[in-house]
Parts: structure tokens; C-alpha cells; sequence
């Protein structure tokens, strides 16, 4: 009956009706696009216009490059924009010779261009498909899902999609297991990955947790099972876990507003406001933005927690309620405090979410380790944060962005260790219950925070706070976290008992999860040998990309542009900037962390400085110094921020 539990929650939320191009590939069309087909050319326009994907139908091409260029010329014959840069992507899904092509674009036009050829492997092997995005950034991020959805789900005439369902999952043997630790740890020299906490789940037993490499870069203390990483994200089923023990004692209900629940709680929308149950501050679908720079910027480590709620009061919508997928950190920051106040409402809601999350759930669960406190884990064994900068990747980066996380904690700031990591996976795999039997949640709400709430993709939905994945065939429970410097997964299939979590000390783990997750399937059910190819793709393509941005770079900022700029910036959220040339270098300091940056100019001559501290990269500041008010602009995909320039006294 358990098993059967969740099955019924998705049955009918993993359903799509397929269409076919010209040459009978098949797809699912985006949600909500308008179509325009005409021959070989199939368009798909967003609601909101300033976003297309088209795909392209190819009899025969020489090769990637010029199956793009035909594209182009049937598509759009008067494109002419400079590839930035060309990627390869793995033989899977029925296609081969895969590449990624993308072109420059200057930052006022805040503007996505890309092409993917791939060729089909079935047939006579001749057919090319290419697709091809021109998108604003705003649009591309609301409507992300969607339009991931349709490329995913894109597959050759007479390809039949594997699958594993019915299929009886093999156990986690010795070899086995060593057969993925030898897989992460090749991922790890591949990607320049210092340090991994690592553990395997099977049967609803960690059959293995421990650690790969080191803590930090060039020193020899090695990664253990007890090692501190940052889960960033992973924290919010943990948050969601505390909102299902709300609920249970009657604090709560999933369908009670959230502004009744908790009366602080309200957005700059009312509307929006009252349309917000305590169940959709986790489920991503309340057409909240990410916005994350207002905290990245203007939160420090001694902010209260009320200061969530200060932010999420001047935000505003930027999709209909339910309709598209959209991440938003505060809002899940919100439920975590919410759940606090309506467990122990006396407390101040920091110290009340500390004090449920560490006595209700971590201590329960034998995670005496797992914190959120940043300095007690600096202070005891613990992995050092890496990332990409100007010197490479993997690089040694300093903590003083992941303090400005804590004010939003239930969102993303939980540190834990491969063996306590473990210990949370066991617990949803045995529904609620800790390893040892002990009832967390109740049956019905832990399943509760499964139930799909909004697409994010082709057959995956997001849920509370966990992400249910069915592309293979069964279900896949997941989530991610990447924080400045540390990236981590966990991941669990339901009906089989078997999972592993993954932490890691360096940005570029990202590239490793997707691989691993492929991996994992196919050590279990003896999947079609992908793992190693995306691996290999992945790594190449994530040095591929940092060589491209720092060739678009200059450094030293040259003497002249350094004197366009200002002592001293300010914006009236984000705080302040202050321009630092000292030895040679130009430095941004803001409120809670300070950068390099080096110069970019764009192809219309535009000049933007770009910070290249090790995993704080890329936060790009467009220079406007003929403005009447001179300024840097720093933008996301959907919100513009003027540092505007302060007069000297």
C-alpha cells in the first residue's frame, strides 16, 4: 500500500500529448506557446512575444555547424550574430553528433540566442534537428520549464524511450558501490573538485558514507563521513519536513493562507497575498521570481529573520499564479519561519526555527552535527568553499557570501555530513520515520509534500521542496543545492529503498550531479551506458565555458576606464559599492563581501566590470556615466538595479 502511495498522487500529473515534426520526429509542444508551422519550420511563440523556439527539420547536413547555418537561413534568413561559443553534448535519446551553439549578445538587450543541432541515429541516420531560441532573459527565465520540457521531450521517428519500469532493481554490492566512488572520484579529477562527502542508500540502509579527497585545496586533511559540508537548498525539504509537523499538531493546514497563518507574511501584490496557502510558499508555482540579489547584497548575518518578510513585501509577481515554474528562496525562507512561529510563537522566529529544526528533527535523527550555525562549523572539521575565478577553477574562495544566507536560512544554510545526509534520505524512504522507527511526520503529510505541484520539465514535477523526477520510468525523488563554493544532491527512488546524497566543496560539483544521477540508474537497472560520456562532455564543456569568459575579459583594468568610475555607489535596497584601486587592482566592496573585477566590453562598445573572485564570479555592473545620475547597473534575468553614484561631501 505504501508503494502505491505516491503512484497515486502522480498518476495523473505525468501525462503529455505528443506532436510531430515535418519528418515525424515527435514533442511535446511548450505550454501556453502559440504555434506557426510552415513545412520544415515549426515556431513556438510565449505569451508574452519577445521569446521563440523553433525547430527545424533537415533531410542531410555536412555536419553540426552547417546543419545550423541551413536552420538559420530557412528560419531566419537575415541572422548574423557572432558565435560566442561552441559545445559538444553526448549521443542519448536517440540523437548523435549533438552541439550547442551560442551567440554573443550586448547586455542592453538582455537577450538569449542559441542553436542545438542534433542528428537522429534512426532511419537512414541523414535526418538533422535543429532548435533555435532567441529569447529575453526575463521571459526565458519564467518560462524556462516549459521550454526545457519541449526540448527534452524532443525524440527521433521510431526511437523508443527506455525505460526502467518493471524492471527490479539490483542491490548495492561492495562492487558496485566501488564502482561509483571510482565514478565520482574520476568526476572529481576531471572538474577540479577538491573535496566530496559521498553516501549510498539501499535497501533503506546506508550501505556506505564516508569522504573522497580533501577540505580544502593543498592541504592534506582528508574528507570523512563526519565532514561539514553546505547543503545550501537541500534545506528546504527539511523546512518543508518542519511545515508537515506543524500541520500534524494542528499549528497549521496545508490550505490555510498564509497571511491568516502568519500575519507579517504579504507581498507587494495583495491579490497575490491572499491567494497564497501555506502549501505554496514551498510548491515554486506562486509566480514569485527568484530575485536573489536582494538578499546575496543587502542581508548580513545579523539580520533577524523578520527581514524575510520585510523583502517579501516589496516583491511582486512576475507570471500568473500556477502557471509557470519559478524558484523563489524567500518564499521558502518564509515557510520555514512560518512553521517555527506556529510551533513556538513566543520565541523570535530565528532562534524558534533553530531550536524546532535541531530538537523536532536533526536530534531525532542522530544528526548531531547537522547546524546552521556557520562559525561553530568553520570551527570543527569541515570542507573549505572553491570555485571558479580568473586563476582557473577549484580555487581556494573566502566564506563571506554564504553569511549572507543565514537571515534566510530555512531556504538554503544547513550544514550536515555525508553520514548525518544519509540519515535524512533514510527517513523519507521510510516515510517519515527515522531509521530506528520513530514517527517524524505522519504517513499523510509525508506523502503530502510529494504531491506534484507544478511542471518543471517533461515528466517532472515539482513538489514541496523535493522534486519528482518519473523520465526513466519510476519515481525519483531529488533535490540540489549550490551555494557560493559548495554544491550537493540527494536522491531516492521511493519504491525501491535505494538513494545517495552527494556534498561538495567546489562550483564546478555541479557539473557532476547530472552524471551521477545517470550513473546511479544505471548501476541499478543496467541502463544503457551513458554515465561516462556525459561525465566526460560535462567536464569539458564547464572548462570550455570558463576559457570563454575569460576571453571576453580584461585585466588590469586599463588606467583610463578605471576613472570613469566613482568613489562610492549606492543602491536603495541592495546597499552600497565602493571602488577600490590599490596594487594594481580595481575591487568592489559591498556591504558583506568584496571582489575584483575586470572589464568587459560588449560588441556595441558597452562596458561592464565583472567580479572574478573565486566562486563569486560573473556579477556583471554595466558602466552608464552619461546618465544624469552616472551609474553601474546589476541585473538578473527579470529586475534591473542602479547603483547610482554618491556626490562627495
Amino acid at each position: 500500500m505504501r508503494r502505491l502511495l505516491i503512484a497515486a498522487l502522480l498518476a495523473a500529473a505525468f501525462s503529455a500529448q505528443a506532436d510531430t515534426t515535418s519528418a515525424g520526429h515527435t514533442y511535446t509542444p511548450p505550454d501556453a506557446f502559440a504555434a506557426r508551422l510552415d513545412g520544415p519550420v515549426a515556431r513556438f511563440t510565449a505569451p508574452e512575444g519577445d521569446a521563440t523556439v523553433t525547430v527545424v527539420d533537415l533531410a542531410s547536413a555536412k555536419d553540426a555547424a552547417d546543419a545550423v547555418a541551413q536552420a538559420w537561413a530557412l528560419a531566419q534568413p537575415d541572422f548574423k550574430r557572432t558565435l560566442r561559443l561552441a559545445t559538444p553534448r553526448p549521443s542519448r535519446n536517440g540523437w548523435v553528433d549533438q552541439q550547442v551553439f551560442d551567440y554573443e549578445t550586448s547586455p542592453n538587450e538582455k537577450l538569449a540566442v542559441q542553436a542545438i543541432a542534433r542528428r537522429s541515429s534512426t532511419g537512414d541516420g541523414k535526418a538533422w534537428v535543429v532548435l533555435l531560441l532567441q529569447a529575453s532573459e526575463a521571459t526565458l527565465e519564467k518560462r524556462g520549464a516549459p521550454i526545457g520540457k519541449f526540448f527534452s521531450s524532443l525524440r527521433p521517428q521510431g526511437y523508443s524511450r527506455e525505460s526502467f519500469a518493471g524492471k527490479t532493481a539490483k542491490p548495492l554490492t561492495p562492487e558496485r558501490i566501488e564502482q561509483l566512488k571510482a565514478f565520482v572520484a574520476q568526476g572529481m579529477k576531471q572538474l577540479g573538485v577538491p573535496g566530496v562527502g559521498l553516501s549510498f542508500i539501499d535497501g533503506g540502509r546506508v550501505v556506505w558514507a564516508g569522504g573522497l579527497g580533501v577540505r580544502e585545496l593543498g592541504k592534506p586533511e582528508p574528507v570523512d563521513g563526519d565532514t561539514l559540508f553546505m547543503a545550501a537548498s537541500n534545506t528546504k525539504a527539511m523546512s518543508t519536513a518542519l511545515l508537515a509537523q506543524a500541520v500534524d499538531a494542528g499549528k497549521l493546514r496545508w490550505d490555510q493562507p498564509a497571511a491568516e497563518a502568519y500575519p507579517a507574511f504579504r507581498l507587494a501584490d495583495p491579490e497575490v497575498t491572499k491567494s497564497v496557502q501555506i502549501k505554496h510558499l514551498v510548491c515554486a508555482c506562486t509566480g514569485m521570481p527568484r530575485q536573489d540579489l536582494d538578499w546575496l547584497f543587502a542581508t548580513g548575518p545579523k539580520d533577524p529573520a523578520r527581514k524575510t518578510f520585510d523583502q517579501l513585501a516589496g516583491m511582486q509577481p512576475t507570471s500568473k499564479f500556477g502557471e509557470v515554474f519559478q524558484y523563489s528562496n524567500l518564499m521558502v525562507s518564509a515557510a520555514g519561519y512560518i512553521a517555527a512561529a506556529a510551533l513556538s510563537p513566543k520565541l523570535e522566529l530565528g532562534a524558534a526555527y533553530d531550536q524546532a529544526m535541531r530538537e523536532r528533527l536533526f536530534k531525532p535523527l542522530g544528526m548531531t552535527r547537522t547546524t546552521f550555525d556557520l562559525d561553530a562549523a568553520l570551527k570543527s572539521n569541515h570542507a573549505s568553499p572553491h570555485g571558479d575565478g580568473w586563476a582557473g577553477s577549484g580555487q581556494p574562495a573566502r566564506i563571506d557570501v554564504d553569511r549572507t544566507i543565514f537571515p534566510v536560512r530555512p531556504a538554503g544554510a544547513v550544514w550536515t555530513t555525508a553520514r548525518e545526509f544519509s540519515r535524512w534520505v533514510q527517513m523519507e524512504l521510510n516515510h517519515g520515520r527515522s531509521p530506528e522507527g520513530r514517527v517524524l511526520i505522519s504517513e499523510a503529510n509525508w506523502a503530502e509534500r510529494y504531491r506534484p505541484q507544478i511542471a518543471t520539465g517533461e515528466d517532472r514535477h515539482y513538489a514541496m521542496g523535493l522534486m519528482i523526477d518519473r523520465q526513466s520510468g519510476v519515481t525519483v525523488a531529488k533535490h540540489g543545492g549550490a551555494t557560493i563554493g559548495y554544491i550537493s544532491q540527494m536522491l531516492w527512488l521511493p519504491d525501491v529503498g535505494a538513494g545517495f546524497t552527494l556534498l561538495t566543496n567546489a562550483d564546478a560539483g555541479q557539473a557532476l550531479i547530472g552524471a551521477l544521477e545517470r550513473k546511479f540508474l544505471e548501476v541499478l537497472y543496467d541502463g544503457r551506458p551513458e554515465a561516462d560520456a556525459l561525465l566526460r562532455t560535462a567536464a569539458a564543456n564547464w572548462q570550455s565555458n570558463l576559457a570563454a569568459w575569460k576571453k571576453e575579459l580584461t585585466l588590469p583594468v586599463p588606467e583610463d576606464t578605471q576613472l570613469r568610475l566613482a568613489a562610492r555607489y549606492r543602491h536603495p535596497v541592495l546597499g552600497g559599492l565602493r571602488v577600490e584601486r590599490a596594487k594594481g587592482q580595481l575591487v568592489f566592496h559591498f556591504d558583506h563581501w568584496s571582489s575584483e573585477v575586470a572589464l568587459r566590453r560588449a560588441s556595441d562598445g558597452r562596458l561592464s566590470f565583472v567580479t572574478i573572485a573565486p566562486a563569486t564570479t560573473d556579477f556583471s555592473f554595466l558602466l552608464d556615466d552619461q546618465a544624469p545620475e552616472p551609474a553601474l547597473v546589476l541585473r538578473d534575468a527579470q529586475h534591473e538595479y542602479r547603483f547610482v553614484a554618491v556626490k562627495p561631501r
